[in-house]
């Protein structure tokens, strides 16, 4: 079973967009890795609550997760997709295969490959509901199709990392599960004999999807010659075979989240023999506990003790390309803010890199001894004047 995101999270199906965002902030607390070092469960947990909260933070992909749960991971969140879905379980409930009068509309999306997507790849043909995709689709027994050799799809995948390694830039070994080109019939799909079409039985003419569709006319899979490629007997005719991968990504310093670094070539692989598509890597930036960003900048609050404050002094600061020594100037008061030029986060388009503001918070002793009360009452009288004279609301 999925994992249903609203138990993640938290909260009730109904909650609003405020109340989503405020259980994310407080999970995300509670299991970030810095805050869990080590901790495998609270990693994965960590990971669990963001996915749960890009679908569920987004008002579309929402309202289709919603409707169709875990199906609308399957078909991406495409709402041509969710269109055409919706209209396939209409068009069940008035009947089956289509019937009731209810058509499809296909306008933009390749229902084979959406189906596909919902129900599983079994490179096997056979249908969905009640009917044969393959006939529906015009593509022959066994997965053969009667198109040209086709670019796979761009594939996305996320990785998580965290604001030093968006500072310094790192990298990531994934693994991945992807269609890949089957090695049998090296992507083409068939084993290139010619047998008597298994879609026509050799007649040239064939019937579409009864209710929905109607009439014969030219078989879609041989094209009336009465005869089809053999189909491969390891992809079904497909060319493509679920396989694993391991591939080595490097993320550049400066990415945001949502930035997506892609690799040629490594998508999914193309039907019957064509390029494949490409993969995207899309970054998600962990917030840091005591860093905060704002583009290329970086705040972090400094705790300086009193005397650093009062007598200024140097301070080790540190910073994610290493520590640095800050001059603190002598009667330096909380809130101030000092510059580290550079000591930010590097610029993706190779421009000038942020910089980093410490903003000096004075901090008193922990506990109040008779040493350091006498010590306080000196400083009270240094006061010159009331130090609250001018605030006023």
């Amino acid at each position: 079973m999925a994992d249903d995101y609203y138990q993640i999270l938290g909260v009730p199906r109904t909650a609003s967009a405020d109340d989503l965002k405020k259980a994310f902030r407080k999970l995300a607390r509670q299991h970030h890795p810095d805050v869990n070092p080590g901790d495998k469960g609270a990693e994965e947990k960590f990971k669990r609550i963001n996915t749960a909260f890009e679908v569920l933070g987004d008002p579309k992909k929402r309202a289709l997760y919603d409707e169709f749960g875990e199906d609308a991971e399957k078909i991406g969140f495409d709402e041509k997709k969710a269109a055409a879905y919706r209209q396939y379980r209409a068009a069940q409930a008035a009947g089956g295969s289509g019937g009731g009068g209810i058509p499809f509309s296909t306008e933009g999306v390749d229902l084979g490959d959406l189906f596909n997507d919902i129900f599983g790849r079994s490179g096997g043909g056979g249908g969905a509901g009640g009917f044969d995709i393959n006939d529906l689709f015009g593509r022959g027994r066994g997965g053969s199709r009667s198109t040209a050799a086709e670019r796979g799809d761009d594939l996305t995948t996320r990785v998580q990392i965290s604001l030093a390694e968006a500072v310094t830039g790192t990298e990531r070994t994934l693994t991945l599960q992807r269609p890949g080109r089957c090695s049998k019939c090296h992507g083409e799909g068939n084993t290139g004999k010619l047998v008597t079409c298994p879609t026509c039985n050799g007649t040239g003419r064939a019937r579409r999807g009864g209710a929905m569709f109607g009439g014969s006319g030219v078989c879609p899979t041989c094209r009336g010659s009465g005869k089809a490629p053999e189909p491969c007997s390891q992809c079904g005719g497909s060319g493509i075979k679920e396989e694993t991968t391991r591939l080595t990504v490097k993320i550049p310093a400066g990415v945001v989240t949502g930035s997506k670094v892609r690799l040629a070539g490594q998508g999914a692989a193309g039907i019957q023999g064509g390029p494949p598509g490409d993969l995207y890597i899309e970054t998600e930036v962990a917030e840091h506990p005591l860093v905060r960003r704002e583009g290329d900048d970086l705040y972090l609050d400094l705790p300086v003790t009193v005397s650093e404050a009062l007598l200024g002094g140097e301070v080790r600061v540190p910073t994610f390309q290493g520590e640095v020594t800050l001059k603190v100037p002598a009667g330096s008061q909380s809130g101030r803010k000092m510059r580290l030029k550079g000591r930010g986060v590097p610029s993706l388009r190779g421009g000038t890199p942020g910089d980093m503001y410490l903003l000096l918070q004075v901090k008193v002793p922990e506990e109040a001894t008779d040493e350091v009360r006498a010590a306080a009452e000196t400083l009270a009288r240094a006061y010159r004047g009331d130090v609250r004279r001018e605030l006023a609301l």
